[in-house]
């Protein structure tokens, strides 16, 4: 059986209860009398029915994030109010939570709190004047990357200077992909580049862009990724600004290049990447340098290469000379030593030799075998003995002695 409650509904044209022919209707006598749970429910299909979907202007006040995830707020002009909701599963229409005070457009749909009688707005859309909410929710995400250092310098790669593949994300339809690709092979007919389609801007942009990243770095022979698409409005761009997007470039183990939009268009990926370039064309000229470019470079770079072994040369030649100077001084005032050294010792080695001695008057007697004649008691009578004076030497024979004799 039907519940009763599905199939109530209400007249507010019917006539008076006194026509029997409407006796019968639900609430109009005690006895089809309705209970206030389908009353409520009545009421909101014929509130919902009645109304589509509208804009309205207001001021945000009492904002209340739940903890099962909706907004709870209200909007309220100078004399009035009204109730709001947004439900978690549209907030991704939504930039950022609105700020109490915040004046803003909402798309909404009349609905009824059935629990509670209460009529109130469940919103689909938020537009803050001005950049209120995009700007607020580009700022949340940087915060929360700043607090992770995923915007430091420090951490970001150089970008390879000879780059022989060099991939590409965006859209295939795109002028972004033309632009890079014409300033490529202009530059450098030789690269290859390889396209990772994907989607740019709406709501499934983010994802797609996410997965492009994670296929290329799984492929793995791409020297530098190149991320980006053509100018646009804050909305089309938004993608640029997803945490999600953000988190997957400063993951990327291949150097980023991030090209979103045009010159004055900053976006969070341009803040993770390791490299922002200011237009898709700029990013194919900082990925693939000119072929003149670096012709000129390797001109610049032999120059230097010569003018070092030049200089180191001549530095050498210089040391060689110095140190050659510090050797003859060496040897020269070594020989003087070792001169004054000898001398001493020759000095000392005289006054301690027998022909010194001799000199000096002294003699020195040494019998036929050659051995010194120290005492009286050594030489014989009739012998013969030689006598060594400084000058020569006498042979002589002993007559006799004076000495004692032991």
């Amino acid at each position: 059986m039907r519940s009763r409650r599905e199939h109530l509904s209400f007249d507010f044209s019917a006539p008076h209860p006194a026509d029997t022919a409407s006796a019968a209707s639900p609430g109009v006598t005690r006895e089809t009398a309705i209970s206030i749970s389908e009353l409520n429910d009545a009421t909101k299909t014929l509130v919902e029915q009645s109304f589509g979907q509208f804009w309205v202007r207001g001021e945000v006040a009492d904002f209340k994030p739940h903890r099962n995830g909706h907004w709870y707020f209200c909007l309220r002009d100078a004399s009035a109010q009204m109730a709001c909701v947004v439900w978690s599963r549209d907030q991704h229409r939504i930039p950022a939570p609105p700020d109490d005070g915040m004046k803003v457009l909402a798309q909404v749909q009349m609905t009824m709190f059935a629990a509670r009688g209460t009529l109130q707005l469940k919103v689909v859309r938020i537009e803050a004047a001005g950049e209120g909410l995009w700007r607020k929710a580009m700022e949340l995400t940087i915060e929360r990357l700043n607090a992770e250092g995923l915007t430091a310098e420090s951490r970001k790669k150089p970008i390879p200077r000879f780059a022989r593949c060099i991939a590409v994300i965006t859209s295939p339809s795109g002028a972004a992909l033309h632009d890079i690709v014409s300033v490529a092979r202009r530059r450098r007919p030789g690269v290859q580049i390889v396209v990772c389609a994907s989607a740019v801007q709406g709501e499934s942009a983010p994802a797609e862009l996410c997965s492009a990243i994670s296929r290329v770095e799984r492929w793995g022979g791409a020297d530098i990724l190149i991320i980006g698409r053509g100018g646009g409005s804050r909305e089309d761009l938004w993608a640029f600004n997803d945490e999600r997007v953000a988190r997957a470039i400063a993951r990327c183990s291949i150097p980023v290049i991030s090209a979103v939009g045009h010159e004055i268009d900053i976006s969070v990926c341009d803040l993770v990447s390791d490299l922002r370039a200011a237009t898709p064309s700029v990013a194919a000229e900082s990925a693939v340098p000119a072929l003149e470019d670096l012709e000129a470079a390797l001109r610049s770079q032999r120059a230097r290469a010569v003018s070092a072994v030049q200089q180191r040369a001549a530095s050498a030649r210089g040391d060689i000379a110095s140190v050659s100077r510090e050797m003859r001084r060496a040897a020269v005032s070594g020989a003087h030593r070792r001169r004054a050294e000898l001398a001493g010792t020759a000095g000392r080695l005289n006054a301690l030799s027998p022909l010194a001695t001799l000199a000096r008057g002294y003699a020195l007697a040494r019998g036929p075998g050659g051995e010194a004649l120290a005492s009286a008691s050594q030489f014989v009578e009739g012998e013969k003995f030689d006598l060594l004076l400084y000058d020569g030497t006498i042979v002589a024979r002993v007559e006799g002695s004076s000495g004692s004799r032991s």
